[in-house]
Protein backbone atom coordinates (compact mmCIF):
# COMPACT_ATOMS: atom_id res chain seq x y z
CA UNK A 1 0.00 0.00 0.00
CA UNK A 2 2.99 2.33 1.15
CA UNK A 3 4.55 1.74 -2.48
CA UNK A 4 1.10 2.17 -4.16
CA UNK A 5 1.14 5.46 -2.28
CA UNK A 6 4.39 6.69 -3.25
CA UNK A 7 3.99 5.46 -6.74
CA UNK A 8 1.24 8.05 -7.45
CA UNK A 9 3.08 11.03 -5.29
CA UNK A 10 5.78 10.32 -7.64
CA UNK A 11 3.68 10.40 -10.65
CA UNK A 12 1.91 13.71 -9.72
CA UNK A 13 5.22 14.93 -8.87
CA UNK A 14 6.64 14.39 -12.45
CA UNK A 15 3.68 15.67 -14.14
CA UNK A 16 4.09 19.22 -12.07
CA UNK A 17 7.76 19.50 -13.53
CA UNK A 18 6.76 18.78 -16.60
CA UNK A 19 4.49 22.26 -16.44
CA UNK A 20 7.48 23.82 -14.60
CA UNK A 21 7.24 27.52 -15.33
CA UNK A 22 10.51 29.99 -15.67
CA UNK A 23 12.53 30.44 -12.91
CA UNK A 24 12.12 33.90 -12.27
CA UNK A 25 8.61 33.15 -11.77
CA UNK A 26 9.18 30.50 -9.11
CA UNK A 27 11.49 32.42 -7.49
CA UNK A 28 8.86 35.73 -7.47
CA UNK A 29 6.19 33.20 -6.56
CA UNK A 30 7.89 31.15 -3.71
CA UNK A 31 9.27 34.73 -2.61
CA UNK A 32 5.36 35.68 -2.09
CA UNK A 33 4.58 33.10 -0.42
CA UNK A 34 7.61 33.16 2.25
CA UNK A 35 6.96 36.80 2.89
CA UNK A 36 3.58 36.30 3.66
CA UNK A 37 4.72 34.32 6.63
CA UNK A 38 7.95 35.58 7.44
CA UNK A 39 7.34 39.43 7.08
CA UNK A 40 4.78 39.28 9.85
CA UNK A 41 6.97 36.73 12.45
CA UNK A 42 9.49 39.03 12.00
CA UNK A 43 7.24 42.07 13.18
CA UNK A 44 5.55 40.00 15.84
CA UNK A 45 9.26 38.73 17.03
CA UNK A 46 10.88 41.90 17.15
CA UNK A 47 7.74 43.69 19.18
CA UNK A 48 8.04 40.44 21.21
CA UNK A 49 11.73 40.58 22.03
CA UNK A 50 11.30 44.91 22.07
CA UNK A 51 9.63 43.80 25.53
CA UNK A 52 12.37 42.36 27.01
CA UNK A 53 14.87 45.36 25.57
CA UNK A 54 12.71 48.05 26.43
CA UNK A 55 12.22 47.02 30.18
CA UNK A 56 15.85 46.60 30.09
CA UNK A 57 16.82 50.32 29.15
CA UNK A 58 14.49 51.13 31.80
CA UNK A 59 15.92 49.03 34.50
CA UNK A 60 19.57 49.17 33.05
CA UNK A 61 18.74 52.85 35.02
CA UNK A 62 17.64 51.86 37.86
CA UNK A 63 21.56 50.32 38.77
CA UNK A 64 24.12 47.88 37.70
CA UNK A 65 22.77 45.40 40.16
CA UNK A 66 18.83 45.01 38.98
CA UNK A 67 20.44 45.00 35.36
CA UNK A 68 21.99 42.16 36.11
CA UNK A 69 19.65 40.11 37.94
CA UNK A 70 17.44 41.01 35.12
CA UNK A 71 19.78 39.58 32.67
CA UNK A 72 20.01 36.81 34.25
CA UNK A 73 16.00 36.17 34.55
CA UNK A 74 15.57 36.90 31.52
CA UNK A 75 18.20 35.81 29.33
CA UNK A 76 18.97 32.51 31.64
CA UNK A 77 15.77 31.87 33.45
CA UNK A 78 13.29 32.91 31.16
CA UNK A 79 14.66 31.56 27.92
CA UNK A 80 14.93 28.22 29.41
CA UNK A 81 10.94 28.35 29.96
CA UNK A 82 10.84 30.30 26.21
CA UNK A 83 13.15 27.27 24.69
CA UNK A 84 11.27 24.44 26.27
CA UNK A 85 7.53 25.76 25.30
CA UNK A 86 8.40 26.91 21.83
CA UNK A 87 10.21 23.96 21.84
CA UNK A 88 6.96 21.73 22.32
CA UNK A 89 4.95 24.08 20.80
CA UNK A 90 7.02 23.45 16.86
CA UNK A 91 5.36 20.04 16.87
CA UNK A 92 2.28 21.43 17.24
CA UNK A 93 4.18 23.39 13.51
CA UNK A 94 4.90 20.13 12.16
CA UNK A 95 1.28 18.91 12.66
CA UNK A 96 -0.86 21.89 11.83
CA UNK A 97 1.83 22.57 8.74
CA UNK A 98 1.47 19.18 7.18
CA UNK A 99 -2.41 18.96 7.80
CA UNK A 100 -3.40 22.37 6.21
CA UNK A 101 -1.20 21.27 3.28
CA UNK A 102 -3.08 18.15 2.75
CA UNK A 103 -6.77 19.83 3.28
CA UNK A 104 -7.25 18.39 6.65
CA UNK A 105 -8.29 21.47 8.28
CA UNK A 106 -10.66 20.12 11.03
CA UNK A 107 -7.23 18.51 12.27
CA UNK A 108 -5.79 21.87 13.44
CA UNK A 109 -8.26 22.70 16.31
CA UNK A 110 -8.02 19.52 18.01
CA UNK A 111 -4.07 19.52 17.58
CA UNK A 112 -4.30 22.98 19.04
CA UNK A 113 -6.10 22.06 22.01
CA UNK A 114 -3.84 18.71 22.37
CA UNK A 115 -1.55 20.85 22.56
CA UNK A 116 -2.46 23.54 25.32
CA UNK A 117 -3.19 20.13 27.29
CA UNK A 118 0.33 19.24 26.71
CA UNK A 119 2.15 22.54 26.99
CA UNK A 120 0.44 23.56 29.99
CA UNK A 121 1.18 20.78 31.97
CA UNK A 122 4.91 20.92 31.35
CA UNK A 123 4.70 24.68 32.42
CA UNK A 124 3.40 23.55 35.68
CA UNK A 125 6.85 21.29 35.95
CA UNK A 126 9.09 24.39 35.50
CA UNK A 127 7.51 26.37 38.35
CA UNK A 128 10.03 24.88 41.00
CA UNK A 129 12.96 27.14 38.83
CA UNK A 130 10.92 29.90 39.20
CA UNK A 131 10.32 29.79 43.22
CA UNK A 132 13.55 28.67 43.82
CA UNK A 133 15.80 31.02 42.03
CA UNK A 134 17.90 32.31 44.46
CA UNK A 135 19.63 29.16 45.93
CA UNK A 136 19.93 27.63 42.77
CA UNK A 137 21.51 30.80 41.38
CA UNK A 138 24.09 30.57 44.32
CA UNK A 139 24.63 26.80 44.04
CA UNK A 140 25.35 27.89 40.61
CA UNK A 141 27.97 30.71 41.74
CA UNK A 142 26.32 33.61 40.82
CA UNK A 143 26.67 36.66 43.22
CA UNK A 144 24.20 37.05 46.35
CA UNK A 145 23.03 40.41 45.59
CA UNK A 146 22.58 39.51 41.92
CA UNK A 147 20.50 36.37 42.98
CA UNK A 148 18.20 37.96 45.65
CA UNK A 149 17.19 40.48 42.86
CA UNK A 150 16.82 38.35 40.45
CA UNK A 151 14.91 36.09 42.98
CA UNK A 152 12.40 38.67 43.25
CA UNK A 153 12.85 39.32 39.03
CA UNK A 154 11.31 35.48 38.65
CA UNK A 155 8.23 34.93 40.21
CA UNK A 156 7.06 37.78 38.14
CA UNK A 157 8.27 35.89 35.32
CA UNK A 158 5.94 33.17 36.60
CA UNK A 159 3.41 34.66 34.40
CA UNK A 160 4.89 35.14 31.57
CA UNK A 161 5.84 31.42 31.52
CA UNK A 162 2.00 30.94 31.71
CA UNK A 163 1.70 33.47 28.76
CA UNK A 164 4.23 31.85 26.78
CA UNK A 165 1.83 28.36 26.86
CA UNK A 166 -1.17 30.29 25.04
CA UNK A 167 0.71 32.57 22.64
CA UNK A 168 3.19 30.15 21.44
CA UNK A 169 0.80 27.50 20.46
CA UNK A 170 -1.77 29.95 18.76
CA UNK A 171 0.87 31.69 17.05
CA UNK A 172 1.60 28.12 14.85
CA UNK A 173 -2.03 27.32 14.99
CA UNK A 174 -2.30 30.57 12.65
CA UNK A 175 0.81 30.52 10.67
CA UNK A 176 0.04 26.85 9.50
CA UNK A 177 -2.56 28.86 8.11
CA UNK A 178 -0.35 31.86 7.24
CA UNK A 179 -2.98 33.92 9.26
CA UNK A 180 -0.06 36.29 10.59
CA UNK A 181 -1.37 39.60 10.44
CA UNK A 182 -3.51 39.79 13.31
CA UNK A 183 -0.40 38.59 15.27
CA UNK A 184 1.79 41.26 13.88
CA UNK A 185 -0.98 43.82 14.44
CA UNK A 186 -1.90 42.47 18.59
CA UNK A 187 2.23 42.45 18.74
CA UNK A 188 2.11 46.10 17.19
CA UNK A 189 -0.38 47.57 20.27
CA UNK A 190 1.82 45.39 22.69
CA UNK A 191 4.66 47.17 22.19
CA UNK A 192 3.78 50.72 21.86
CA UNK A 193 1.81 49.87 25.35
CA UNK A 194 4.43 48.46 26.83
CA UNK A 195 6.81 51.65 26.08
CA UNK A 196 3.88 53.87 27.66
CA UNK A 197 3.62 52.00 30.49
CA UNK A 198 7.05 51.29 31.64
CA UNK A 199 8.04 55.14 31.21
CA UNK A 200 4.67 55.67 33.72
CA UNK A 201 5.39 53.04 35.74
CA UNK A 202 8.84 53.18 36.55
CA UNK A 203 10.42 56.69 35.68
CA UNK A 204 6.57 58.69 36.44
CA UNK A 205 5.57 56.50 39.47
CA UNK A 206 8.75 55.75 40.21
CA UNK A 207 7.92 51.99 41.26
CA UNK A 208 10.99 50.23 39.92
CA UNK A 209 11.40 46.47 39.28
CA UNK A 210 7.41 46.02 40.46
CA UNK A 211 6.34 48.37 37.56
CA UNK A 212 8.42 47.05 35.14
CA UNK A 213 7.51 43.47 35.94
CA UNK A 214 3.54 44.73 35.88
CA UNK A 215 4.46 46.12 32.27
CA UNK A 216 5.99 43.15 30.76
CA UNK A 217 3.35 40.35 32.09
CA UNK A 218 0.25 43.09 30.68
CA UNK A 219 2.33 43.31 27.08
CA UNK A 220 2.58 39.50 27.25
CA UNK A 221 -1.00 38.50 27.66
CA UNK A 222 -2.85 41.34 25.67
CA UNK A 223 -1.98 39.84 22.93
CA UNK A 224 -2.79 36.09 24.11
CA UNK A 225 -6.55 37.39 24.33
CA UNK A 226 -6.55 38.74 20.72
CA UNK A 227 -4.82 35.71 19.83
CA UNK A 228 -7.90 33.97 21.16
CA UNK A 229 -10.32 35.75 20.19
CA UNK A 230 -9.00 36.10 16.67
CA UNK A 231 -9.19 32.30 16.54
CA UNK A 232 -12.57 31.62 18.21
CA UNK A 233 -14.02 33.54 15.77
CA UNK A 234 -12.55 34.09 12.47
CA UNK A 235 -11.16 30.54 11.46
CA UNK A 236 -14.21 28.71 11.20
CA UNK A 237 -12.70 25.82 8.86
CA UNK A 238 -9.89 24.95 11.10
CA UNK A 239 -11.65 26.18 14.64
CA UNK A 240 -14.75 23.81 15.00
CA UNK A 241 -15.40 24.44 18.65
CA UNK A 242 -13.94 22.86 21.93
CA UNK A 243 -13.49 19.06 21.41
CA UNK A 244 -13.39 15.70 23.81
CA UNK A 245 -11.22 14.52 21.37
CA UNK A 246 -8.40 16.93 22.16
CA UNK A 247 -7.82 14.22 25.12
CA UNK A 248 -7.65 11.50 23.05
CA UNK A 249 -4.36 10.38 21.43
CA UNK A 250 -2.19 12.72 23.75
CA UNK A 251 0.76 10.57 23.82
CA UNK A 252 1.52 10.88 20.30
CA UNK A 253 1.41 14.98 20.38
CA UNK A 254 3.36 14.29 23.56
CA UNK A 255 6.27 12.44 22.27
CA UNK A 256 7.02 14.99 18.91
CA UNK A 257 5.97 17.39 21.96
CA UNK A 258 9.34 16.71 23.84
CA UNK A 259 11.31 15.95 20.71
CA UNK A 260 10.66 19.43 19.23
CA UNK A 261 11.05 20.87 23.23
CA UNK A 262 14.63 18.66 23.33
CA UNK A 263 15.98 20.25 19.66
CA UNK A 264 15.28 23.73 20.84
CA UNK A 265 16.20 23.50 24.42
CA UNK A 266 19.52 22.22 23.08
CA UNK A 267 20.08 25.56 21.49
CA UNK A 268 18.01 27.48 24.21
CA UNK A 269 20.64 26.25 26.92
CA UNK A 270 23.49 26.52 24.73
CA UNK A 271 23.73 30.70 24.83
CA UNK A 272 22.54 30.02 28.56
CA UNK A 273 25.77 28.18 29.89
CA UNK A 274 27.46 31.14 28.25
CA UNK A 275 25.96 33.41 30.68
CA UNK A 276 26.47 31.17 33.64
CA UNK A 277 30.00 30.67 32.70
CA UNK A 278 30.25 34.55 32.50
CA UNK A 279 29.31 34.63 35.98
CA UNK A 280 31.96 32.76 37.26
CA UNK A 281 34.47 34.92 35.73
CA UNK A 282 36.59 37.89 37.51
CA UNK A 283 34.93 41.30 37.47
CA UNK A 284 31.15 39.21 37.30
CA UNK A 285 28.76 42.54 36.85
CA UNK A 286 30.77 43.86 34.11
CA UNK A 287 31.01 40.83 32.29
CA UNK A 288 27.21 40.18 32.44
CA UNK A 289 26.33 43.40 31.74
CA UNK A 290 28.62 43.45 28.61
CA UNK A 291 27.51 39.88 27.80
CA UNK A 292 23.67 40.47 27.94
CA UNK A 293 23.99 43.75 26.12
CA UNK A 294 25.64 41.67 23.15
CA UNK A 295 23.02 38.75 23.73
CA UNK A 296 20.19 41.29 23.20
CA UNK A 297 21.72 42.80 20.25
CA UNK A 298 22.62 39.13 18.69
CA UNK A 299 18.70 38.58 19.49
CA UNK A 300 17.40 41.33 17.41
CA UNK A 301 18.80 39.90 14.64
CA UNK A 302 17.50 36.36 15.21
CA UNK A 303 14.08 37.70 15.34
CA UNK A 304 14.78 38.32 11.46
CA UNK A 305 16.41 34.74 11.69
CA UNK A 306 13.14 33.14 13.53
CA UNK A 307 10.98 35.02 10.76
CA UNK A 308 12.39 33.33 8.05
CA UNK A 309 12.68 30.24 10.21
CA UNK A 310 8.98 30.53 10.98
CA UNK A 311 8.64 31.03 7.28
CA UNK A 312 10.73 27.92 6.36
CA UNK A 313 8.83 25.51 8.79
CA UNK A 314 5.18 26.46 6.92
CA UNK A 315 6.45 26.33 3.76
CA UNK A 316 8.23 22.62 4.11
CA UNK A 317 5.43 21.30 5.77
CA UNK A 318 2.84 23.01 3.55
CA UNK A 319 4.38 21.61 0.25
CA UNK A 320 5.60 18.20 1.90
CA UNK A 321 1.32 17.78 2.95
CA UNK A 322 0.38 18.55 -0.38
CA UNK A 323 2.54 16.37 -2.01
CA UNK A 324 4.95 18.23 -3.78
CA UNK A 325 8.96 17.09 -3.03
CA UNK A 326 10.00 20.01 -5.50
CA UNK A 327 8.17 22.53 -4.21
CA UNK A 328 9.87 21.53 -0.26
CA UNK A 329 13.49 22.17 -1.84
CA UNK A 330 12.80 25.07 -4.00
CA UNK A 331 11.63 26.99 -0.81
CA UNK A 332 14.53 25.67 2.06
CA UNK A 333 16.83 27.29 -0.92
CA UNK A 334 14.85 30.28 -1.27
CA UNK A 335 14.18 30.79 2.51
CA UNK A 336 18.46 30.27 3.22
CA UNK A 337 19.16 32.41 0.69
CA UNK A 338 17.19 35.59 1.52
CA UNK A 339 17.90 35.07 5.33
CA UNK A 340 21.74 34.77 4.52
CA UNK A 341 21.68 38.06 2.62
CA UNK A 342 20.26 39.59 5.14
CA UNK A 343 22.21 38.38 8.01
CA UNK A 344 25.83 39.19 5.63
CA UNK A 345 24.60 43.06 5.66
CA UNK A 346 24.34 42.94 9.43
CA UNK A 347 27.58 41.42 9.84
CA UNK A 348 28.85 44.17 8.18
CA UNK A 349 27.21 46.82 10.29
CA UNK A 350 27.92 45.49 13.41
CA UNK A 351 31.37 44.66 12.91
CA UNK A 352 32.13 48.78 12.13
CA UNK A 353 30.04 50.12 15.39
CA UNK A 354 31.48 47.89 18.19
CA UNK A 355 31.32 49.63 21.54
CA UNK A 356 28.96 52.70 20.30
CA UNK A 357 26.06 50.24 20.53
CA UNK A 358 26.22 49.42 24.24
CA UNK A 359 25.29 53.09 25.32
CA UNK A 360 22.03 52.54 24.31
CA UNK A 361 21.74 50.09 27.21
CA UNK A 362 24.25 51.61 29.62
CA UNK A 363 25.79 54.80 30.73
CA UNK A 364 28.59 52.49 32.34
CA UNK A 365 31.93 53.18 30.32
CA UNK A 366 33.63 50.14 31.33
CA UNK A 367 30.08 47.76 30.02
CA UNK A 368 30.50 49.90 26.93
CA UNK A 369 34.25 48.75 26.37
CA UNK A 370 33.62 45.11 26.86
CA UNK A 371 30.88 45.44 24.19
CA UNK A 372 33.65 47.00 21.69
CA UNK A 373 35.76 44.13 22.72
CA UNK A 374 32.86 41.81 22.33
CA UNK A 375 31.88 42.75 18.87
CA UNK A 376 33.98 40.82 16.18
CA UNK A 377 32.08 38.00 18.03
CA UNK A 378 28.77 39.26 17.70
CA UNK A 379 29.47 39.81 14.40
CA UNK A 380 29.95 36.55 13.37
CA UNK A 381 27.44 35.07 15.36
CA UNK A 382 25.14 37.13 13.36
CA UNK A 383 26.18 35.90 10.21
CA UNK A 384 26.03 32.45 11.36
CA UNK A 385 22.53 32.87 12.85
CA UNK A 386 21.10 34.14 9.60
CA UNK A 387 21.96 30.20 7.93
CA UNK A 388 21.26 28.09 11.68
CA UNK A 389 17.81 28.72 12.61
CA UNK A 390 16.10 28.94 9.17
CA UNK A 391 17.57 25.00 8.42
CA UNK A 392 16.19 24.12 11.96
CA UNK A 393 12.84 25.66 10.46
CA UNK A 394 13.25 22.97 7.70
CA UNK A 395 13.93 20.56 10.04
CA UNK A 396 10.66 21.59 12.14
CA UNK A 397 8.46 21.62 8.43
CA UNK A 398 9.34 18.21 7.97
CA UNK A 399 9.40 16.59 11.54
CA UNK A 400 13.22 16.34 12.19
CA UNK A 401 12.92 17.28 15.91
CA UNK A 402 14.49 14.23 16.95
CA UNK A 403 17.60 14.04 14.49
CA UNK A 404 18.26 17.46 15.18
CA UNK A 405 18.43 17.07 18.82
CA UNK A 406 20.91 14.86 18.38
CA UNK A 407 23.23 16.73 16.29
CA UNK A 408 22.39 19.73 18.81
CA UNK A 409 23.82 17.17 21.55
CA UNK A 410 26.92 16.84 19.66
CA UNK A 411 28.10 19.84 18.33
CA UNK A 412 26.93 21.90 21.12
CA UNK A 413 27.67 19.85 24.40
CA UNK A 414 30.79 17.80 22.98
CA UNK A 415 32.40 20.05 20.78
CA UNK A 416 31.22 23.78 21.74
CA UNK A 417 31.26 23.84 25.33
CA UNK A 418 34.64 22.00 26.32
CA UNK A 419 36.44 23.99 23.39
CA UNK A 420 35.12 26.98 24.76
CA UNK A 421 36.05 25.96 28.42
CA UNK A 422 39.36 24.97 27.23
CA UNK A 423 40.07 28.48 25.67
CA UNK A 424 38.05 30.78 28.29
CA UNK A 425 39.82 29.09 31.71
CA UNK A 426 43.16 27.47 30.50
CA UNK A 427 43.99 29.78 27.55
CA UNK A 428 42.72 33.00 29.99
CA UNK A 429 41.05 34.35 27.59
CA UNK A 430 37.65 34.68 29.60
CA UNK A 431 34.35 35.50 28.27
CA UNK A 432 35.82 35.85 24.63
CA UNK A 433 37.12 31.99 24.75
CA UNK A 434 34.11 30.85 25.86
CA UNK A 435 32.37 32.69 23.17
CA UNK A 436 34.59 31.52 20.09
CA UNK A 437 33.91 27.90 21.51
CA UNK A 438 30.31 28.46 21.14
CA UNK A 439 30.67 29.66 18.06
CA UNK A 440 32.59 26.89 16.97
CA UNK A 441 29.63 24.61 18.11
CA UNK A 442 26.99 26.33 15.83
CA UNK A 443 29.30 26.03 13.13
CA UNK A 444 29.70 22.94 13.17
CA UNK A 445 25.78 22.05 13.77
CA UNK A 446 25.01 24.32 10.79
CA UNK A 447 27.30 22.09 8.78
CA UNK A 448 25.66 18.80 9.74
CA UNK A 449 22.23 20.76 9.18
CA UNK A 450 23.30 21.71 5.38
CA UNK A 451 24.53 18.42 4.76
CA UNK A 452 21.57 16.35 6.42
CA UNK A 453 19.16 19.07 3.97
CA UNK A 454 21.33 18.57 0.53
CA UNK A 455 21.48 14.44 1.60
CA UNK A 456 17.23 14.11 1.99
CA UNK A 457 15.14 12.07 -0.18
CA UNK A 458 12.66 14.71 -0.35
CA UNK A 459 10.18 12.37 -2.60
CA UNK A 460 9.94 9.83 0.48
CA UNK A 461 9.66 13.17 3.33
CA UNK A 462 6.70 14.03 0.86
CA UNK A 463 5.44 9.75 1.74
CA UNK A 464 6.41 10.40 5.46
CA UNK A 465 4.04 13.08 5.92
CA UNK A 466 0.96 11.81 4.00
CA UNK A 467 1.07 8.34 5.81
CA UNK A 468 1.07 11.22 9.29
CA UNK A 469 -1.89 13.37 8.22
CA UNK A 470 -3.60 10.45 6.57
CA UNK A 471 -2.80 7.56 10.05
CA UNK A 472 -4.05 10.87 12.16
CA UNK A 473 -6.94 11.16 9.90
CA UNK A 474 -8.33 7.85 9.95
CA UNK A 475 -7.94 8.40 14.21
CA UNK A 476 -10.01 11.43 13.80
CA UNK A 477 -12.83 9.93 12.12
CA UNK A 478 -13.14 6.61 14.27
CA UNK A 479 -13.00 8.56 17.53
CA UNK A 480 -15.58 11.17 16.04
CA UNK A 481 -18.37 8.80 15.89
CA UNK A 482 -18.55 8.00 19.75
CA UNK A 483 -16.74 11.64 20.79
CA UNK A 484 -18.91 14.81 21.79
CA UNK A 485 -18.00 18.61 20.62
CA UNK A 486 -18.87 21.66 22.35
CA UNK A 487 -19.13 24.24 19.90
CA UNK A 488 -18.41 27.95 20.77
Amino acid sequence: MEEEIKKSLLQHQNTSEEEEEPLRKRVWQESKKMWKVAGPAIFNRFSTFGITVVSQSFIGHIGPTELAAYAIVMTVLVRFANGVLLGMASALETLCGQAYGAKQYDMLGVYLQRSWIVIFTASLFLLPIYIFTIPILEALGQDKNIAIVAGSISLWSIGIVFAFSVSFTCQMFLQAQSKNKIIAYLAAVSISLHVFLSWLLTVKFKFGLNGAMTSILLAYWIPNLGQLIYILKKCPDTWKGFSFLAFKDLWSVTKLSLSSGAMVCLEVWYTTILILLTGNMKNAEIAIDALSICMNINGWEMMISLGFMAAASVRVSNELGRGSSKGAKFSVLITVLTSFAFGFVLFLIFLFLRERLAYIFTPNPDVADAVGDLSPLLSFSILLNSIQPVLSGVSVGAGWQKVVAYVNIGSYYLIGIPFGLVLGNLLHLQVKGVWIGMLFGIFVQTLVLITITCKTDWDNQVVIARNRVNKWTIVEKDESVNASSLSI
